[in-house]
């Protein structure tokens, strides 16, 4: 039949039971949950067996918590309950599974957890009772699972002790003991179960030793059913920290199990831990697993050589609150920066021949040991990234993204490419004990020793100085690729700030850069601008009391608009340019008897024509000022001038960034996106009607739901400047605008907004 049920457990201490119906009869529901409470603690270990043939009927399910329990539940229709809990003192355990003895319908239920040995449990006279402890691993047991293959009950077991143990249930016949031989046989567990009178011997099959770390999960293949019955593969998966993942089998002749018949899939270098769980696909021709840095990994068996296993194109992204997103000036990719210590890129991967585009991470160009805060964009192919550190780093692509970009997207080299591309980097490393990344010229790449050749396994070749291998792509990169040989660069550090980077932003011409740092006094709360083709300090403008949220140049490049944990806004106007570079001073701010925000200002952005800029803050309300290009007194003061152009607007709830495109509509409204603290994002559209600010200035477009919004704050929004779609050549194109958008929830997203829709 096919599978239609699904158990999990989490640190919310339930189980839940989801069950998928196709045909959607439940109130119109496709998906169905019944949650199970009773765990004091996280669940850790979840397992269940229909115990009929009828699947609606009996489902038994047992659970692991934190709690030091086991509990066993039994569901009957819609209602389940818990019907056993099995103390296990102040120890915990790691992993159940269930299954039924060979040959019967009783239950056997096996717990490993921090005590080193197995438990078995049989349900006899509907209670499970110990019935076997089964010792042998030296270290916390990880994972356990049952196959049935044949007669025969298997078990598999992986512990901290780096093996897996196999172990094999059987019906013993009740045989005249044999006369005693001198042969040297197994120690066999013997047990019978009551209800039954059957007699069963438990003996050892094998001891797997191959991995060199922590085994944290091993899983039989999958059963399947063929010519009406189910076939049982005799392979194993086992996934470990030492960053391997290794399929077993047992030798063709000789049936015993060796790592020889294995093969050996996994990671090379980078900065990571290993493997945490791993699964075959249910027919066996590829496995998954996923790392302890949040990724999932993939690998797909080899048509024609079975023991190749090459990695695939898999889902990937941020696996923490992901805090600022960029478009490229081009639109062609967007960068994201994490609370995961990670700078991600994404981009459209357009195949030969089809139409469909789908977005990928084609490259990490920053893995770094802080998390990341803020980044700009200072042209094309450079940005400038702020972590929790007082130092600014820039980066440049290398040549090899380029090439693997162009390749990706589509794009030819001839656009993506200036003059100077010939002395650029082929990519960059991260040295063994340093945090920035190193450029990797051509001569420098460690020429691979021949396979004849013999290699003396020094530490230094153990370690390679260079981890970068440059390679030719045509698809997304897989994740062991990503991390180690997609990074930029680092081209320069910029030191000014007494304490952790907050925002940064990169004027339009890619002159100057403005950044600010957290701060409780006025003296930290500076803003300091920075040339940027000298990368010297130009001017440090003081003027707020708190942390600078967000920093903003106007689209003309004459104004620079700083919001503040101050409640305030300051305006600097550009006053002339020396030859290091542009001078700004004050010309407008609010402060206590002017100030209409009551909280924290989080965000704010200009018009496209700089005449208005958006605020956006903690007190729900989002305001327009301005305006901005009036005629400037001789002493630049435009204090005046600059006053609410909108009425206020109430937008439900805190709201954490505002973007505005920089399209307008047809009839040439602004549009607004507006981003909230419960994960809603809210289009509008505003035009100023007359003198003074109307209501109806304001008009709300769309406001997306739970499916579209994110699930926690948005962090911040970004429109991207060209009509059409990033990756599409369609017609239509003229109407489609795009918006990026990334959350607390480790979402980065992008919506197509129809500005004639609107």
């Amino acid at each position: 039949a096919s599978e239609t049920e699904l158990i999990s457990g989490g640190s919310d201490k339930q189980l839940i039971l989801w069950e998928w119906n196709g045909t959607g009869t439940w109130n119109n529901q496709l998906v169905r949950s019944i949650p199970l409470k009773g765990h004091a603690d996280a669940v850790c270990a979840v397992d269940a067996v229909y115990q009929s043939d009828e699947p609606d009927l009996n489902l038994l399910i047992a659970s692991a918590a934190s709690d030091s329990t086991v509990r066993i539940w039994s569901r009957h229709g819609s209602e389940a309950k818990c019907i056993e809990i099995l103390e296990f003192g102040n120890g915990f355990v790691m992993d159940v599974c269930l299954s039924f003895l060979p040959g019967s319908n009783v239950p056997i239920l096996a717990c490993g957890g921090d005590d080193c040995k197995i438990s078995l449990f049989i349900q006899q006279d509907g209670q499970f009772q110990k019935t076997l402890i089964l010792p042998g691993h030296e270290d916390w047991i990880r994972g356990i699972e049952w196959a049935v293959y044949g007669e025969d009950l298997f078990l598999a077991s992986c512990a901290q002790d780096c093996l897996i143990r196999i172990w094999k249930v059987c019906t013993k016949s009740k045989q005249l003991p044999k006369t005693e031989d001198d042969s040297i046989r197994l120690k066999e567990n013997v047990f019978t179960v009551k209800d039954t009178d059957t007699t069963y011997a438990i003996t050892l099959e094998s001891v797997l030793a191959g991995h060199e770390n922590w085994v944290y999960a091993v899983h039989w293949q999958p059963s399947f059913s063929k010519d009406g019955s189910m076939q049982q593969p005799m392979r194993i998966l086992s996934a470990s920290m030492d960053k391997t993942v290794i399929i077993w089998e047992p030798d063709k002749e000789s049936g015993v199990w060796l790592e020889q018949a294995s093969v050996r899939v996994g990671e090379v270098g980078g900065n990571t831990l290993g493997f945490f769980d791993c699964q075959f696909s249910p027919d066996g021709s590829m496995i998954i697993a996923h790392a302890f840095h949040g990724a999932l990994h993939l690998w797909k068996q080899a048509t024609v050589n079975k023991k190749e296993w090459t990695p695939e194109v898999v889902i990937s992204g941020h696996f923490n609150s992901v805090e600022d997103v960029k478009w490229d000036p081009e639109g062609e990719f967007i960068i994201s920066v994490g609370s995961d210590q990670t700078t991600r890129l994404f981009a459209p991967w357009k195949r030969k021949q089809e139409t469909e585009v789908t977005w990928h991470e084609i490259a990490r160009p920053q893995v770094h040991g802080y998390d990341m805060r803020c980044l700009a964009m200072i042209g094309r192919f450079q940005f400038v990234s702020g972590a929790d550190e007082k130092v600014l780093r820039v980066f440049r692509a290398p040549k090899n993204f380029i090439e693997n970009f162009s390749n990706i997207t589509g794009i030819p080299m001839e656009k993506l490419c200036s003059h100077q591309s010939s002395d650029l980097p082929e990519g960059a490393t991260v040295p063994a004990l340093g945090l920035s990344n190193k450029a990797v010229f051509e001569g420098d790449m460690a020429v691979q020793p021949a396979e004849d050749e013999e290699t003396f396994n020094t530490i230094s070749n153990q370690y390679p100085e260079i981890y970068f291998q440059p390679l030719i792509l045509t698809e997304p990169p897989p994740e062991d690729h990503l991390l180690q040989n997609t990074l930029w660069p680092e081209i320069q550090k910029l030191y000014g700030h007494g304490y952790e980077i907050f925002c940064v932003a990169c004027n339009n011409s890619n002159t100057v850069i403005a950044s600010a740092c957290k701060a409780s006094k006025k003296e930290h709360a500076a803003i300091i601008l920075w040339s940027t083709t000298s990368w010297k300090k130009l001017q440090s403008l003081s003027f707020h009391n708190l942390t600078v949220t967000q920093l903003a140049f106007s689209p003309n490049d004459k104004f620079l608009l700083a919001v503040s944990r101050d409640r305030n806004w300051s305006l600097w106007r550009k006053q002339h340019s020396s030859e290091s570079g542009p001078v700004f001073s004050c010309c407008a701010n609010t402060d206590k008897n002017t100030a209409v925000h009551s909280r924290i200002i989080w965000s704010c952005d200009w018009t496209p024509d700089s005449k208005y800029f958006i605020t956006g803050s903690r007190d729900k309300k989002v305001i327009i000022w301005g305006q901005c290009d009036l005629s400037v007194t001789t002493d630049g003061n435009m204090l005046d001038s600059v006053k609410p152009c909108s009425t206020v607007l109430d937008a439900g709830d805190s709201v954490t960034a505002v973007s505005i495109s920089r399209v307008l509509t047809p009839d040439g409204r602004y549009i607004i996106a507006v981003g909230l603290e419960n994960g809603k994002i809210i289009l509008y559209t505003w035009k100023q009607s007359g003198q003074e600010p109307a209501l109806a200035d304001w008009t709300t477009c769309v406001e997306m739901d739970n499916s579209l919004s994110h699930a926690l704050a948005v962090k911040r929004l970004c429109w991207r400047h060209h009509v059409g779609r990033a990756g599409h050549n369609d017609q239509n194109s003229s109407e489609w605008l795009q918006l990026a958008s990334c959350g607390a929830d480790h979402c980065v997203k992008i919506f197509n907004v129809n500005r004639f829709a609107l």
